[in-house]
This record gives structure tokens, sequence and C-alpha cells, in this order.
């Protein structure tokens, strides 16, 4: 097990990462392993957790993330990891599971080999530590706590990073530390070394001017953020810099006499481009390569040759990069450098017999003695280079076939290659995928090209120019020379012009250089079919798409149209994210290839073409809606629609939907995008039919923004389209969200819209389900005569058109409503029969609302064991399917039962639980309901003003989503607890109270209630 703290936090078991939890949990794990072996005082961890305002409920929060971290790595084999101390708890581990320690220990082993004159081994140790980190430490969590040890551990970097450095400029390796330099500078604007280091590495390289630009920074920088001057070392340096001091130069090495052999020394050729000036970031990328050759360079052991690839899309900076790379390794291959442009990605690229011819008359043969075959010229090529150390470029390869020929046999040389390809037949090539650059490098781009001020000076829209470049090293590269071109314009108006997506890539054109044309290469280069599904892509606004929706665009076999979509990913023209594998893989455009992928949609495909391949898509997404949903809460129909469905092959849906919910999470953008684009095309039918299907994994996984959204859209499509149906089904399902947000008022208008609908176009079943809804908020109101006609009304339809989860769960509500009359045998006979329904129908979900109706029905009827066993049959349903919610409602039940068993301490954990979860999803009904239970744990503690805030709590929710019965119920307890503390006057209140809540009552639970306030006043009184 490896434990990470530097960068975020990450936990791995053999390479695996761990879901760590919630960042509570993340918060105690990284103040456990910031002082390992070391108990930790729960009153610290409080602290990390809520910093100097902690809740009353803290201490068990605590001890809760305590009991999750020690069930994950218990499921690793690691359950005594986590001990019990008098005072706390502490995390026993090695030092080296830590990647801190072995840090530290690297940095020791540093500084005692530079005190050892050993440079060389001190710079490995550093570069090694430093390597350890992934991004600031602990990046994500926000403690107080947690960040101050995090900014200990990053001035330990930092002085690390420092003193490495100077140890490499003391060894002249300027050139390579510019970059580096650069970027730390620009991290930690007020490290002063820092700048004193870029400083000494710019003059070294021949660069005055631009050392001296760096003191002028950073007085401006410290003046204007500290109104302080450079330290005095700075200013001694800048001066010595202006009068080139010859104490900042290197001492001259020892020259070396090298008798001349007597043979002829071949030529060395140099066939590199020139370096790029003002090359930014790609520090990771650029040193990987480095180190790579320069440890090839010099071992001379091995059999094949280094080959680093380079892989990327169009305009992304691959040739810059190799470039660079290849000029700062070059006199590590004192035999030369050999480049070659390929053209791979246009329709006549470069032989591999032309290269050959341009390389061996480099290496000194003369025409008349170049062999005519292929074979022959690559066997002379190696002949050549079997003794030499020399480094070959291959810039812009299009596939294995043209770089073979051109490998050496020696495996003293190197070969650095481009490509769009990923080269995947190049055995034992190392591939360098390089990607669009972040905002900060993006900025710094712009500011090298354009000016530094004139950025500064507009950074927002300098941001802006970024994104609607997509951060592409090309795109940027063009918009910072139009801008160097143009120093009239503002940045906002270049953002503005390029604001036009049907003309951004003309204005992403100036001189030779042009997105268009660099896509167009690779587009060219494509298939038929290739192009086609490019170009259909584009149909769709999601910016993820999975690979089934290729064979819907292209309307053929999955296995063919993903082959396509591979060859396009191979291509760079989509890429695939870190998102699912196999069938589940997802792809993307990056933004710029989007736009040029619909532009050749416009030109080359018949609004006919695309809206029937949209239509397709769309279609393909609700057949595979209603496979997942039916699989997750049984076989019964929602209310079908008349769309047309795009079928998928049985296999190949039973692969991709395999576990429901982890295919909505997976599909849920794409399913919310495309609710909207149904709408936008016309095609209602698909639009509300994928709506409703999707709504019982929005309320699953408490995704209450997108229920409210994609049924507002579909909503509005159906009134355009005067389709009742379809708007009677979306009201329906709007009302059962105002019912999860405890908005009861607006729940009953929208059933009763939904009625209204339903019976106008005779929809027998949309009418039982509205009707069943509007019977459960007479129940929750206390009217449970309206509420029993209504479910018996739902219960005849569902019976009549053999929906058994439907009438399985009907029952349950009637049940409830047994219940409330203190019925326990008529409560058990119809949640039996109910279970029975819910098992035939296949809905698991309803199978675990029944076993949770039966354990409040052995609850009330004084039946504890029994209840606590329902309870937890029904939450391991519950967990399985993931429903938090009801995993919430479950554990109150279960904490309840535990509490009538005298079982506190378990009734306390899954009470605690259960309103953690609660809260979480924003479950207030049942949030209000776990306080009740937690008051009622107080009272069996003797704790009765605990009791007292938990009850006023919780009375204070039902009283904010109003609902009455639980109020009045909620004040009875509060008379209890009220007495129990001697507080009679509070508790005569609470009486009151209730009884005038009996009101808003409905029969006959009001009469019930309201006989027992009046004896229970009468007794208080007298």
């Amino acid at each position: 097990m490896d434990f990470r703290v530097l960068g975020p936090l990450e936990i791995t078991v053999d390479g695996q990462r761990l879901d760590l939890g919630g960042i509570r949990q993340q918060t105690v794990l990284a103040v456990l392993l910031l002082d390992p072996n070391r108990a930790i005082t729960i009153g610290r961890l409080m602290e990390a957790i809520y910093g100097d305002d902690p809740p009353t409920t803290s201490r068990a929060q605590v001890q809760i993330c305590i009991s999750a971290l020690r069930r994950l790595f218990a499921a690793h084999g690691n359950a005594d990891l986590i001990s019990t101390q008098s005072q706390g708890y502490e995390i026993q581990v090695d030092n080296g599971q830590i990647d801190s320690n072995r840090f530290e220990t690297l940095v020791t082993q540093a500084r005692r080999a530079r005190e050892n004159r050993s440079p060389g081994e001190a710079i490995r140790h550093y570069r090694e530590a430093l390597s350890l980190w992934r991004g600031p430490a602990l990046e994500g969590i926000e403690s107080r706590l947690v960040q101050s040890a995090a900014g200990r551990l990053t001035e330990r970097r930092i002085t690390a990073n420092e003193d490495c450095i100077q140890l490499e400029l003391d060894l002249g390796r300027h050139h390579e530390l510019v970059g580096e330099l650069t970027e730390l500078v620009e991290e930690h604007p007020l490290r002063e070394r820092l700048r004193g280091q870029l400083m000494t590495a710019l003059y070294r390289s021949g660069r005055q001017a631009e050392a001296l630009q760096v003191y002028r920074l950073a007085r401006r920088t410290m003046v204007e953020e500290l109104g302080i001057e450079p330290n005095e070392r700075l200013q001694q340096l800048e001066h010595a810099i202006l009068t080139s001091d010859e104490s900042l130069d290197l001492p001259e090495q020892p020259v070396q006499i090298v008798e001349e052999p007597a043979a002829r020394v071949p030529s060395v050729p140099g066939m590199l481009p020139t370096d790029i000036a003002d090359f930014t970031g790609r520090t990771k990328q650029i040193d990987d390569i480095r180190q790579r050759l320069t440890l090839a360079a010099g071992d001379r052991s091995g059999f094949a040759v280094p080959i680093i690839a380079i892989v990327g899309k169009a305009g992304i900076g691959k040739t810059s990069i190799a470039v660079h790379a290849a000029h700062s390794v070059a006199k590590h291959f004192p035999d030369g450098q050999l480049y070659a442009d390929l053209h791979g990605g246009v329709l006549r690229p470069t032989s591999p017999m032309q290269v050959l011819e341009r390389f061996l008359r480099v290496l000194g043969v003369p025409g008349t003695a170049l062999p005519d075959g292929l074979e022959e010229r690559a066997e002379m090529y190696r002949a050549l280079l079997a003794d030499r150390k020399m480094l070959i470029v291959l810039d812009d390869v299009g596939n294995e076939s043209q770089v073979l020929p051109l490998l050496p046999g020696n495996p003293a040389s190197a070969v650095i290659i481009t490509s769009r390809s990923r080269l995947a037949g190049l055995a034992g090539a190392i591939h360098i995928d390089v990607d669009v650059f972040d905002s900060s490098q993006s900025m710094d781009l712009l500011s090298r090209i354009a000016g530094a001020e004139r950025v500064q000076s507009e950074a927002g829209s300098a941001a802006a120019l970024a994104e609607l470049c997509g951060r592409l090293p090309l795109a940027l590269r063009i918009a910072g020379a139009r801008l160097l071109a143009r120093p009239h314009w503002s940045i906002d108006q270049l953002v503005g012009r390029l604001e036009d997506e049907t003309r951004r890539l003309d204005e992403l054109r100036h001189g030779d250089m042009g997105i268009r044309a660099s896509i167009s290469l690779t587009y060219d280069s494509a298939g038929e079919d290739a192009r086609r599904l490019f170009r259909r892509l584009a149909i769709l606004d999601s910016q993820l798409f999975p690979a089934w929706i290729s064979a819907a665009l292209l309307d053929m076999p999955f296995a063919d149209a993903q082959d396509l979509l591979d060859d396009l990913a191979d291509a760079q023209l989509v890429e695939t994210t870190e998102v699912g594998r196999g069938v589940h893989t997802q792809y993307r455009f990056h933004d710029l290839i989007r736009v040029f992928a619909r532009e050749r949609l416009a030109a080359e495909e018949s609004a006919t073409e695309r809206s029937a391949a949209l239509a397709r898509a769309l279609g393909g997404l609700l057949f595979l809606a209603e496979a997942a949903r039916r699989r997750e809460y049984g076989p019964e129909t929602l209310l079908s629609t008349e769309a047309a469905l795009w079928s998928l092959p049985g296999e190949l849906v039973d692969r991709l939907i395999e576990v429901p919910l982890t295919w909505f999470e997976r599909e849920r953008l794409i399913l919310v995008s495309g609710i909207r684009q149904a709408a936008q095309a016309g095609f209602v039918e698909l639009c509300w039919g994928l709506t409703i299907n999707v709504v019982a994994f929005f309320e699953a996984r408490v995704y209450l923004d997108d229920w409210r959204e994609t049924h507002e859209i579909a909503l509005a499509a159906g009134r355009q389209a005067q389709d009742k149906r379809g708007q009677a089904a979306v009201l329906h399902s709007m009302g059962s969200l105002a019912i999860t947000e405890q908005r009861f008022e607006d729940a009953r208008r929208e059933f009763d819209l939904a009625l209204r609908l339903f019976r106008e176009v005779d929809d027998a079943r949309g009418i039982a389900l509205t009707v069943r809804n509007i019977g459960f908020l007479e129940r929750l109101s206390g009217h449970f005569e309206e509420a029993a006609a209504h479910y018996e009304w739902a219960l005849k339809i569902f019976r009549d058109v053999g929906d058994n989860a439907a009438a399985a769960y009907t029952l349950h509500n009637l049940a409830q409503l047994r219940l409330e009359l203190d019925d326990f045998d008529g409560a058990k006979h119809l949640l039996s029969e109910a279970l029975r329904l819910s098992e035939s129908g296949g809905s698991r979900r309803v199978r675990a609302q029944v076993l949770s109706r039966m354990g409040h029905t052995h609850l009330q009827a004084e039946e504890p064991a029994l209840a606590a066993q329902a309870f937890e049959e029904a939450l391991e349903v519950v967990r399985d399917i993931g429903d938090s919610t009801g995993e919430a409602y479950t554990l109150h039940g279960l904490g309840v039962a535990r509490l009538r068993q005298g079982k506190l301490a378990e009734a306390d954990a899954a009470l605690r639980h259960s309103l953690m979860l609660a809260s979480t999803s924003n479950q207030r009904l049942a949030e209000a309901r776990v306080l009740v239970g937690l008051g009622e744990l107080a009272l069996s503690n003797a704790d009765p003003a605990q009791a007292v805030t938990q009850f006023q709590h919780a009375l204070a929710l039902f009283q904010r989503i109003r609902v009455p019965v639980h109020e009045a119920r909620t004040l009875i307890l509060l008379n209890t607890a009220y007495l129990a503390g001697g507080d009679n006057d509070a508790a005569h209140d609470a009486l009151v109270q209730a009884l005038a809540l009996t009101d808003e009552i409905g029969p006959p639970v009001a009469g019930q209630m309201r006989k027992r306030l009046t004896e229970k006043l009468r007794d208080s009184e007298s």
C-alpha cells in the first residue's frame, strides 16, 4: 500500500488507486499521514475538519470517518492500519510507504552527497526526490490545519529545487535550466534565490538583456506587493550582469588534447532545424526525452535502438518539442544529427527511398554510388551508422512503414519521431503523449509572442482568447502573431472575431500558418467512411460521445463503426477520454477540430442526412435508457412513446448496461444533452421518452438540477407540439420531483394538471400513476380517507393492466395507512402480498421499500428483532442498487429498531450514518425523522437536554416542509423531554401547540391524536 500526499491525496494498492470517499474522510486521513506512527487527538481531527467552530456532531463525524477508512483498508488486507489510542487515533505505516518520507530521505542523501563533493550523485537524488511531486501537496483539501502542513512541505520542495539547480548551474547546465527556472519563478514570484538563478542561467546562455528584465520584474513585483526592494545579493547580481563581471562566468574546463586519427574523419551532419526562441512549457516531456536519450547515449550495453515517439493531434507542437529536445541532447551524439520531414499527413508522403537518398548524400555517399533499391540503401545507411553515435529526427511520420527502413542498427544512436498516430507497430518505442497547454502555459506563449505587458493589461481577454484557441499551441501562436502584426488591435477585438464559430478557422490564419490547413491534411488522408463518421459526430451537441453512437450515426454494425472511430482516434481527429474502456470508451473532439468537423458537415451532408443520423443516435440512446431502467427497476414499462428506436444487438446491450447505474453515471451528460437536442430538433416523442426514462436514475443519484432542467425542456417541447400525453407524462414526473424536494403544494398542482391531461387522452396507466401520488400527498397531510380512496383507485387500474411492481408499491402505501390506524395485522397482510408482487414484477427498488415498510410495521407492533431483520434485508438491496436516499431511510428504521432492542451503540451508529446521508442528499424529511430518532436515543441515555435539542431541530424541519402529522408527534415527544428535564411550562406549551395542529390533520388520526392530547393536557394541569 502506497500513500501519496505530494499532490492530491492518493492511496494505491498494487498500482490500483483507492476511492477515499468524501472530503471529511480525506481530511482525517491526511492529518494522520502528516504525522504517522503517532497518536492524533480527536480534538485535532475535529479542528482539521471544522476549524474553530465544530458542530455538536463533530466528534461523531470523526468516528464515522475513521470507521469508513478502516473498512476501506480492511477490504485490502490492512484492517489494523489505524489503531485507537487513549487520546485519539494513529496510522501505523513504514516510512517508505509515504511519498513525503521518501522525499525527505532522498533530500538528505542529496545533501550528504553534496557535502562529500559528489555533485552528480547529489543532483540524481534531488531530481528523484522532486519527481515524487504530482502537484501542490494535498491539493483539494481546504482544511486550514492540513494546508498549513502542506505549506511546510512545499517550502521544503522549493528549497530542494533551488539547491539542485545551484549544483546544476555550477556544472554548466544553464541552457537546460532556463525553461524550468522560468516556470518556477512564475509559480513563486517572491523567491529571490530562484530569480537570481534564472538571471545567472540567462546571462551564461548569452541572454544578458533577458537576465536584466528578470531583475526589473522582480523589483516591480516586490515593491508593489511587499513595499521593499530586492535583497542585496540580487542587487549585486544585477550590477555584475550589467558590467559583465567575470565572476559570473564558469571556470574554464581543462582542454582535452585528442590525437588526430590517421584515417579521414567523416563529416558531422547537423540537419536539425533552428530551435524555437520562444519555446514554452513542455518541461516534463522535454525532461523525459532528455533523460532517456542521455541515458541511452551513455549506455551501449543494450541491443535495441532507443526510439522516442512524440504523439499528438495537429497543431499540438510535436515538431517544436522534438527539435527543442534534440538540440538539448545534441552534444551527447557527437557524430551528428539527421532530420527529415516525412509529411505523413498528406496524400503523397515522403517515401523512405527519398529520405535515404538525402541521408546517404549527407553522410558522404556520392550520387553515383547510391543503390537503386530500398533494402540496399537501408543496408548502406545502417553500415555507415554502425560505429557512430547519431541522433535521427523523423518528423510527421504517417505509419510504421515510413520509419522502419530509416532506423539505424547501432544502439549507440537514437531516434526521435513525431506522428499523429501512435505507431504501435514500432517495437520498444517510448511514446510521449502531448496534450494542449494549460491556462498558464497558454498565457505564457501569448505573452512571449504578443508582448507580456499587452497580455497582462488585458488578462481577462487573453484568457478568453486562449480558450477560444482551445489552448492549442499552433492556434495560440497564430493568434499571438496576428496581435503582434496589428499593434493597434486590442486583444478583446480578436476575441470578438473568434467568438463567431463560423469564422473561427478563417481568423486563425497568419501567413503560411493555418489551423484549417493543418487539420485538412489529416482529414483528407482518412478513408471515405471515416470522414463521414468524423462529420456526423459533429451533429452531437454533447462534449463526449460513446463508442456505440458511431454505429447509429452510420447505421452500420458496431464492430465496423468502432474500427472507423478508432481510425479517427489514431489520426488524432478525435481523442479518447479517461472514462471507460472497451465498449464503454468515450471520445471527444478538440474544440477547433469540432469547428472543422461542423464545416465539413454543412458542406458535405444534406439536411435530410443530418436529421436522419441524429434521429438514429437519439433513438439508440432511448433504446439503451429503457433497457437500463428495465434491468434496474423491473420489466414494466413507464408511459410508452411512439418514438422510433434504433436497436442495438442484445450482446452489446448486455455489455453496455451490465450495471445500469454505472452506465447512467457514465452517460448522464450525454443523456441530458440528448434531451435538449431532441427538443431543438423537434423530436418531441424522443425528447419526453428520454426524459421520463432517466428520472429513476436522477432520483437514485440525487441529480435534482438535471431532473428539473430536462423536464422543463421536455414540457416546453410538448406544449409547442401540443402533445398532451407527453405533457402529462412530464408534469407527473415534475410532481415527483416536487415531492422529493418537499414542495408539496407544487407537487399537487403538477399532479392535478397531469391527471386532467391523462384523462383527456384516456391513458389509464398515466391516471393510475398520478392518482397514486396524489394519495401519497393526502396521506402526508393526514387525510387518510382521501388517501385510501386514491390508492384503491390506482390499485384497481394497476391490477387491470397487469403491472405487478406498481401494484406492489400501491399496496405498500395502503399498508402505511393501516399502520397509522394501528391495524398491524391488516398492514402485514397487505405487505406480504406487496412483497410477492414486487418479486414477480422484478423491481428491486419496490422490494426494498416493501421490506422497509415491514420493518416499521414490526416496530409499531413492538417486534424490534423482526423489524431489524426486515431493515437489514432492505439495506442490502438499496446498497446493491446504489440508492443513497433509500439507504438513509432504511438506516433510520434500523437505528430505531436497535434502540428498541436496547442496543444503543448500534442505534447511534446507524442513526448518525443515516443523518449524514440525508443531509448530503438534501432529504429534509428523512433528516427530520432521524433527528427524532436521535432525540429518543438521548432520552434512553438519560440526557433530556440533548433530546430537547434534537426534537427542536426536527420540529423546525417538519415546519419548513409543512408535515402537520410529524410536527404534532414531535411536539408530543418534546413534551416528554421537557418533563424529563423538569421544565413543566415548556412541556405544557408543547402539548398546546400539538393540539392546535390537529385541525390541519384529517380523520381518523386527528380524532385519535386530539383525544390523547386532551387527556395529557388535563393531567398536566391537574
